[in-house]
C-alpha cells in the first residue's frame, strides 16, 4: 500500500489526524511595494586612490552590518567580481555601474546615480 492509498483510507473512515493550527500571519509589506528600504543607495564609479584601477561604489545604506555583509556577499556572488563592504559602503571591483544597479534593483533597492 503506497502513501495515496493509505491517505484515501485514512480520509475514507474520517480518521485523519487534525493538522497544526495555522500560525498567526506577521504583518509584510503591501504587495506593490518591493523595496527593502525607502531611501535609494547610490552607485557610483571611483579610481581615486585606488593605483588606476576602477571601482564601483553603492553607499546609502541604512542597514546592520550584518544584512550590508550579505547584500555585498550577493552581489559579488551574482557577478562574478571580489570586493568589500564595510561603514556602509559596498566596493565591487572593476566598473559594472550597470550590472550593478540592475542586481540591486532586482533584489528589492531604490537606485540612483
Amino acid at each position: 500500500m503506497d502513501w495515496k492509498d493509505a491517505l484515501g483510507s485514512l480520509l475514507q473512515e474520517g480518521n485523519l489526524p487534525e493538522g497544526e493550527p495555522d500560525a498567526p500571519e506577521t504583518e509584510a509589506a503591501p504587495a506593490d511595494s518591493k523595496t527593502v528600504q525607502k531611501s535609494p543607495v547610490h552607485v557610483l564609479i571611483e579610481k581615486k586612490g585606488r593605483a588606476g584601477k576602477t571601482a564601483t561604489i553603492v553607499e546609502g545604506f541604512d542597514c546592520p552590518d550584518e544584512t550590508l555583509q550579505e547584500v555585498a556577499r550577493q552581489l559579488k556572488r551574482r557577478l562574478g567580481v571580489g570586493g568589500s563592504a564595510r561603514g556602509g559602503e559596498i566596493l565591487i571591483q572593476g566598473n559594472l555601474l550597470a550590472k550593478v544597479k540592475e542586481a540591486l534593483t532586482d533584489m528589492g533597492y531604490k537606485v540612483k546615480g
